[in-house]
């Protein structure tokens, strides 16, 4: 089998999206003119520009600026890799690599059944590439076992939506509508680094003294709030539920809720009263160190705020949403929404803020264990037999649900689990909890294929590697955190020896003799994706690639003769009833963490310059000369308590795993607290350190609340 050929690229500008965060910060790519000295020394094949966008408004962050660097990485997988006998890797052909993966693909499934073979994708995924991964999943190879990284993200706030409204998506209102917000809370989120363009649709709230921010750390988002713009609640890691609870019981005791709002669109309310008048403010100060003057202060003002008709909007992150209760921490901020009257009116709301570059596509269209395209769900029959009569296959042919991202992974290479592993757009070796046992269970793999840009920690483990287009290589689509689909558009070609994964999965289903039709062309996938979720939650089917092309804001549900739906909810909620459903929610009682003999609470995060697990940053001179490597942020009290000193060395460990990195002495985290931002690999990968237990309802694992020991080094590397 041959490639397709190469297609002209496009010349002069390019109009798209950034890479990595789901602001998707709109931008401009010039074609970089080849001179001598650029012969000489390779640069970067385009350059960046912003532009005008409703979300970034022409700005972007240093990874936006930075991004193009990349395309010409001399690190860059430019032909398929297999490993060899001694573990190094040699090159071969796209047929024998193909050939060699259909085959381990066929004797897996032969000898262990179909649910030996595992997949899992990625948020970073264009959305025709997430629901051909899954289609390709259930449909070739058969299989159940597919999950993906958003499992780690956006499962909580998605599992949370859902029971609340009957729908998930991030932002179920335009980004811009914040702008005229005189109160926002911002729960769990440090958008001032994770994606700085945000930032100033927090303008209209900070000039009104608005902006609340929730988090155990003084970050940049925090900062935001000083000089009367607003308040910073420093409450206690993992305590957030409790804190959320208490300002409830303060709007219903304080007569603040709106009653007319909670009778005619919502559910559940009294079973929400009772649930809460246990957690009056001195309780609720005593579990989460939060002052009672601070939580009736806040209580307030979110309610003054809905009552004078100026918009008030609350917002949750993964600060909050990465526990074993995210599930119920964020139903909890759901309810504060609702009993405040916020939800699916026209000035107010509650969103949460997705993270991934297609976090919010990439969790639609299939790669979730348990759903199909459009949010349908793969155990409802007539969402079976509508996504089927798509594919053209038999709906008792697909299989059932499989298992989340944190089991999938445990499952790896043991006794009826899975055997053979395909890993797309994900680097789990850094990104996963309990990474070390992560490590293992790819090691006890009969076969592992990656797909990447670069040998990633997780590629350089694998049996073949398969290097595939970046972003400013392929046609697309993806969907930003407000659900507004938007296109991701080729500037350039790529290198010979690369291809887009629509093409290998297109050429696997060949080999495996796959029934139904295997599109490489994007737009073609696109328009079957609009078929398969036509009349689901997240229906596409009045979307394409021309439409998307004439830069309509298309913000989904978009059913074909529609005008797409910028605001959700504000007739009725997803729900058969109409109504949002308020779900009493109750914290698990856990002791406190020992503060003792080095024993802390170890919260993990995102830098500013870094992205995910840094498989791409750490590879942009700038940004890893910015950050090279992990700092442990620690209180200069605790610090002085455990003999550490400002850019020392420090051992941080538990049962999981070890830690070793330079310390950060700074008044801007809680003295019984510690952080680590979760970029590095080797000895500063964080999630050596955080445990893999998981919430019952999402499968989100416990990454923001880590008991761990803290010790000082004489230096780097010491073991005493």
């Amino acid at each position: 089998m041959t490639a397709p050929a190469a297609s002209v690229a496009p010349v002069g500008e390019t109009a798209t999206h950034c890479p990595y965060c789901a602001l998707q910060c709109a931008m401009t790519l010039t074609a970089t003119p080849v001179t001598d000295a650029a012969v000489a020394a390779p640069q970067a094949p385009v350059t960046v520009s912003g532009r005008a966008f409703p979300t970034n408004r022409g700005g972007l962050c240093k990874k936006g600026w930075t991004s193009a660097e990349l395309l010409a990485s001399p690190e860059r997988i430019l032909e398929p890799m297999l490993k060899q006998a001694d573990g190094s890797f040699a090159p071969a052909s796209w047929d024998d690599a193909l050939d060699l993966v259909a085959e381990k693909l066929r004797s897996t499934r032969a000898e262990h059944g179909a649910d030996a073979v595992g997949v899992f994708g990625g948020g970073g995924l264009t959305n025709e590439k997430a629901y051909q991964l899954g289609k390709f999943t259930r449909v070739a190879l058969g299989s159940s076992r597919i999950d993906y990284n958003g499992r780690f993200c956006m499962s909580s706030a998605a599992a949370a939506g859902n029971r609340a409204f009957g729908l998930d998506r991030g932002l179920p209102f335009p980004v811009d509508a914040l702008d005229a917000a005189a109160t926002i809370l911002i729960l769990g989120s440090n958008v001032a680094q994770t994606m700085p363009p945000f930032i100033g649709h927090l303008e209209g709230a900070r000039q009104a003294g608005g902006l609340i921010v929730v988090d155990p750390r003084r970050t940049a988002t925090a900062r935001l709030t000083e000089d009367g713009a607003g308040m910073h609640v420093q409450p206690t890691p993992g305590s957030d539920l409790v804190l959320l609870l208490g300002l409830t019981h303060i709007v219903i005791a304080d007569k603040l809720a709106d009653r007319d709002y909670l009778d005619s669109r919502t559910t559940g309310f009294e079973a929400l009263r009772r649930s809460v008048s246990a957690w009056w403010p001195e309780r609720v100060q005593q579990k989460t160190g939060v002052p009672v003057w601070q939580l009736r202060d806040l209580a307030r003002r979110l309610a003054a705020g809905r009552a004078s008709g100026v918009g008030t909007y609350i917002l949750t992150g993964r600060g909050v949403e990465q526990h074993a209760d995210g599930t119920d921490t964020a139903t909890a901020a759901i309810n504060l929404s609702l009993v405040l009257g916020l939800v699916g009116t026209s000035h107010s709301g509650y969103g949460t803020l997705t993270g991934q570059g297609n976090g919010q596509g990439g969790r639609e269209h299939g790669q979730k264990c348990d759903q199909l395209p459009g949010y349908r769900k793969i155990a409802d029959p007539a969402d079976r037999a509508h996504v089927a009569g798509v594919w053209g296959v038999d709906p008792d042919t697909l299989p059932g649900v499989g298992l989340p991202a944190v089991q999938l992974l445990q499952s790896l290479g043991q006794p009826g689990g899975v055997r053979t592993l395909l890993v797309h757009a994900a680097n789990v070796v850094v990104s996963a909890p309990n990474a070390g046992a992560v490590r293992e269970g790819l090691a006890a793999l009969d076969f592992l294929v990656v797909c990447d840009f670069f040998f990633s920690e997780t590629a350089s483990l694998a049996n073949v590697v398969l290097p595939v287009t970046q972003w400013a290589e392929e046609e697309g689509t993806v969907t930003t955190l407000e659900g507004r689909v938007i296109r991701r558009r080729k500037a350039l070609d790529a290198p010979a020896g690369v291809r887009s994964e629509l093409w290998i999965l297109q050429q696997l289903a060949e080999r495996l003799n796959a029934p139904s039709t295997w599109s490489a062309v994007p737009a073609e996938v696109f328009d079957e994706l609009g078929r398969a979720t036509a009349g689901a939650l997240a229906d596409y089917s009045g979307l394409s690639h021309a439409l998307l092309d004439t830069d309509v804001p298309a913000f989904w549900p978009f059913p074909i003769g529609s005008a797409g739906t910028p605001r959700l909810f504000q007739e009725r909620f997803a729900h058969a009833d109409g109504r949002a459903h308020i779900v009493a929610v109750r914290p698990v009682t856990t002791d406190a963490t020992a503060q003792l003999d080095g024993n802390i609470t170890l919260v993990t995060g995102r830098l500013l310059e870094h992205y995910q697990s840094g498989a791409q940053t750490r590879r942009v001179p700038e940004l890893l000369t910015a950050q090279p490597a992990a700092r442990l942020q620690v209180h200069p009290a605790t610090a002085e308590l455990l003999s550490i000193v400002d850019g020392g060395w420090v051992e941080v460990a538990n049962d999981r795993g070890t830690v070793r990195c330079r310390a950060q002495v700074t008044t801007d985290i809680r003295l019984d607290t510690v952080f680590l931002p979760f970029h590095f690999a080797g000895e500063g990968r964080a999630n050596s350190l955080t445990s893999d237990a998981t919430d019952p309802i999402s499968g989100m694992p416990e990454f923001k609340k880590t008991t761990v020991r803290v010790r000082a080094l004489q230096e780097a590397g010491a073991l005493v």
